[in-house]
């Protein structure tokens, strides 16, 4: 690391104001470039919206998440092994009329392979239709062309993939971007599809807190919680940052907060949000079947759930020994009320085909601001500079993914690091 630089008669170089990933990973950079940088965050812990809960010993993360160690930007960010990631099965078992089908992906799976093909209803044309939509997730510099983008609605429908193939991607697509009615980038989901294809999602051993713990590991002591910013103005040719209490004085401040806080602080529109809600159960006896995501593909699916798995059986870190431990998860629309703790266990029972009566509920996480939405055409960056010395950063700049906060936070920080 270079020699740490200040900003003549300001506190430090750079303020970060937002400790979610983005901001961990723009300070980290800036760190590691010689800057003098300090990161206020309102909340009483780092993380953001990627923070996990440890109730009576089981491991909830705030919102069912998974991280891909396929993500370009993770191992530049962090070391990955450091993570223990446990890895889910790849691929989903989807809950029709009459039975559960696996479908798993081919070539890290060739063992399922046999009983995939008598069982996992998809013929010639269902496979043909499925190659057509998504074959230019092999090209992956052409899905950021905005002229061959369209809504995934719009893609699937051209590429006419209709039934049991339909509903299945609907409803695990549903569960990734927390849109149901297929209004998001196609070429975004393309390029999940390739990290899909590329590396098999699990979870660190610690729960998803483990990775922006892990980025802020050499940047600890610059980090200030339970500071809310209120206000940030210009003061000559840096700026001052207060949050009613305390004023620092930056050359550079940079804004990794979500959307709506940003907006507020910088006056760069918001992205609108999508919800989710998320439940986890305890659970006694162990469940059958893959450690892999469950969906209901049914053509009237009985209850609310976009996707259950049964966590501890990808990561036995995340429960005590000798428990099992479900997560669930729903939709959440702008001013809706979440389903009922019962609908939703009701229905995460019938989609995994189980008894529910001894599950015991630990924890309900409602996020209403989960995801920026990601429409077509996809914009895979977008303006980060405010003003001179005033950044915003975040996965509303990039891509709606860890991987879209992360790359964020690093351009900022080098956009920073080679200003003037």
């Amino acid at each position: 690391m270079a020699a740490e630089q200040r900003y003549p008669g300001a506190d430090c170089d750079v303020l970060v104001v937002g400790a979610g990933l983005a901001g961990l990973r723009c300070a980290s950079v800036l760190h590691e470039r010689g800057l003098a940088v300090t990161v206020w965050d309102a909340s009483d812990a780092i993380g953001g919206r990627v923070r996990t809960d440890v109730v009576d010993g089981f491991r909830c993360d705030r919102g069912f998440q998974v991280l891909n160690p396929a993500y370009p930007e993770l191992p530049r960010a962090v070391d990955v092994s450091s993570l223990r990631i446990q890895p889910f099965e790849a691929g989903v078992v989807l809950r029709d009329q009459t039975r559960s089908r696996v479908w798993a992906h081919p070539l890290r799976s060739p063992g399922r392979l046999p009983r995939m093909a008598l069982t996992s209803g998809l013929g010639v044309r269902e496979l043909w239709a499925l190659a057509r939509w998504a074959g230019p997730a092999l090209r992956a510099h052409r899905l950021t062309a905005p002229t061959h983008d369209d809504s995934l609605y719009g893609a699937l429908e051209r590429a006419r993939v209709h039934g049991l193939p339909r509903r299945v991607l609907d409803q695990f697509l549903a569960g990734v971007v927390l849109d149901d009615r297929g209004m998001t980038s196609n070429a975004f989901i393309l390029l999940l599809v390739r990290m899909f294809a590329l590396g098999v999602p699990g979870l660190p051993a610690d729960g998803m807190r483990a990775l922006p713990q892990a980025i802020a590991a050499p940047i600890t002591d610059r980090i200030r919680l339970q500071r809310n910013v209120s206000h940030i103005k210009r003061d000559g040719s840096g700026w001052t940052v207060t949050d009613g209490h305390d004023i620092v004085r930056a050359r550079h401040v940079v804004v990794a907060t979500d959307a709506r806080a940003a907006e507020s602080l910088t006056g760069v529109p918001a992205a609108q949000m999508k919800g989710v809600v998320t439940d986890w159960w305890a659970v006694d006896s162990p469940l059958p079947g893959p450690a892999m995501l469950w969906v209901d593909a049914r053509t009237k699916p009985s209850g609310p759930l976009v996707n259950t798995a049964v966590i501890s059986k990808a990561a036995p870190t995340y429960a005590p020994a000798g428990q099992h431990l479900v997560a669930a998860s729903a939709l959440l629309g702008p001013g809706s009320e979440p389903p009922s703790h019962a609908a939703m266990q009701s229905h995460a029972g019938d989609i995994l085909g189980a008894d529910t009566s001894r599950w015991n509920l630990i924890t309900r996480h409602v996020i209403p601001e989960a995801l920026p939405v990601q429409p077509p055409p996809l914009r895979v960056r977008r303006s980060v500079r405010v003003d001179d010395g005033l950044w915003v950063c975040g996965d509303h700049r990039d891509t709606a993914s860890i991987q879209g906060a992360l790359v964020s936070g690093r351009r900022v920080a080098e956009a920073i690091a080679a200003s003037p």
